[in-house]
């Protein structure tokens, strides 16, 4: 669908030449040669932008500002303006104007100004509606959170699986969400009903792990006062999930495949084995196969445990799903901690989608908790990120790009950088970027890393 364009200016070569460039580019144009014609088109149709004069006869462009605001929150002005009223378009951009351009303008200018108030009330937008599919529980599967057709084709995987019985192994990287994984298919399984025992073996020592696992008898070990079922006793009729199942001993493995072998668990100090109906999901960040041939993990095991593998994929391999799930997490912890946080900056989302994330979900959701905790009002914004958070964004072009970074992208980029660096000082980073600061305030506010007056 075609973005959609009002142009008003009382100035009739104006309103054609600039109506023309813009329709060469693709979007829809609506002109009018009055304010009160602009605020007819506004009655009776929507758009996506609006590039107004600022100085016309009986409705001017800032009551076509207030209007279109009030009309559509997300929608973007521009204004146009002569030389003599630079004071007054800077008045109307902290008044909620995107940005604006002096006569005589230049079309390039234009063209580039457009485009990048687009991309915003595309964002807006984009927002808006992850909010409300967050708030009506879509894209939500048993806690995993996701749009990405990778992700849905996985889950679509599972629950076919689920069914099943079998043995799974989930590889993924630490953060990726491979408990939630395992519970999805705990939930979909004949066991649903029954009890889903996790454990992270990586957590515990060897002999805490076995008697956590296996259980024990009464005087099986001094303190061991009184005879206890294992894990694996407590999932009978329902799920075992083993964590980090790469990091478990040779020793404790042999242990395991008896389990699995045999169904059948045997408590520390017991001289009989007690059998046990159990599903087995086991998860690991390793590559089992490199573990093997390294000789730290069984073969024999591991051929019982790979009946089925699942891999989840990264977050930078699923970044489609950031900013769904960065509102998941901010509509979560803004109720967990009763705060009346509901939006998310599109500069502070510019910045969640260009990190990379090494915690994966998992340190995304910490991000979220925490610009929780720090907001001031009810949106997140770069003030409430890390402060390396944005200078990790900026990173070196590559030599053999697939999709260039276009020349603002960078702008914005290198600013947040330098505010970082300057630790928010203004007057430093103007000097350091080579403008004054009025320039670096409207620069700040086109890209929304402002509120308020300069």
């Amino acid at each position: 669908m075609k973005e959609r364009i009002l142009i008003i200016d009382d100035e009739p070569i104006a309103v054609r030449n600039l109506a023309y460039a813009l329709r060469k580019n693709g979007y829809e144009v609506t002109t009018r040669e009055s304010g009160t014609g602009g605020l007819e088109a506004l009655q009776t149709q929507t758009f996506e932008l609006i590039l107004t004069d600022l100085r016309m006869e009986r409705v001017d462009g800032m009551a076509i500002l207030k209007r279109a605001l009030e009309t559509d929150p997300d929608m973007a002005v521009v204004l146009i303006t002569a030389h003599g009223t630079l004071d007054s378009a800077v008045e109307a951009m902290k008044a909620g104007a995107f940005h604006y351009v002096a006569k005589p303008f230049r079309l390039d200018e234009v063209r580039s100004i457009v485009a990048n108030a687009l991309q915003l009330v595309q964002l807006k937008r984009e927002n808006r509606r992850l909010r409300a599919q967050v708030s009506n529980g879509l894209h939500t599967h048993a806690g995993l959170v996701t749009q990405n057709p990778a992700m849905l084709r996985l889950l679509d995987t599972a629950q076919q699986v689920a069914a099943t019985d079998t043995t799974l192994l989930i590889n993924g990287q630490s953060g990726t969400g491979k408990e939630l994984l395992a519970r999805y298919l705990h939930q979909h399984s004949r066991r649903s009903q029954g009890a889903f025992v996790g454990v992270n073996c990586g957590a515990l020592q060897e002999d805490l792990l076995a008697n956590e696992l296996f259980g024990h008898e009464k005087g099986a070990y001094t303190g061991a006062g009184e005879a206890r079922a294992g894990l694996i006793e407590a999932a009978n009729g329902g799920t075992l999930f083993l964590d980090e199942i790469g990091e478990m001993s040779l020793a404790m493995q042999v242990k395991l495949l008896r389990v699995v072998q045999e169904r059948e668990v045997q408590r520390l100090g017991a001289q009989t084995a007690v059998p046990v109906d159990v599903r087995l999901i086991t998860a690991t960040h390793r590559d089992l196969r490199a573990e093997v041939a390294a000789g730290r993990f069984r073969q024999d095991l591991y051929f019982r445990l790979d009946v089925v593998g699942l891999h989840l994929p990264s977050l930078v391999e699923r970044r489609d799903d950031i900013p769904l799930l960065a509102f998941f997490f901010l509509r979560k912890h803004a109720l967990r901690m009763g705060r009346e946080v509901e939006n998310i900056a599109p500069a502070a989302m510019s910045v969640l989608l260009g990190y990379h994330y090494p915690g994966n979900v998992r340190e995304l959701e910490n991000l979220i908790e925490r610009g929780v905790a720090l907001a001031r009002g009810n949106e997140l914004t770069v003030a409430e990120l890390p402060a390396a958070l944005a200078a990790q964004t900026i990173h070196a072009l590559p030599e053999a790009p697939t999709e260039l970074p276009s020349l603002v992208q960078r702008e914005e980029e290198y600013i947040r950088y330098v505010l970082e660096h300057c630790d928010g000082n203004r007057t430093k980073a103007a000097q350091i970027l080579g403008i004054d600061r009025v320039s670096l305030w409207r620069k700040l506010k086109k890209y929304g890393l402002v509120e308020g007056e300069e």
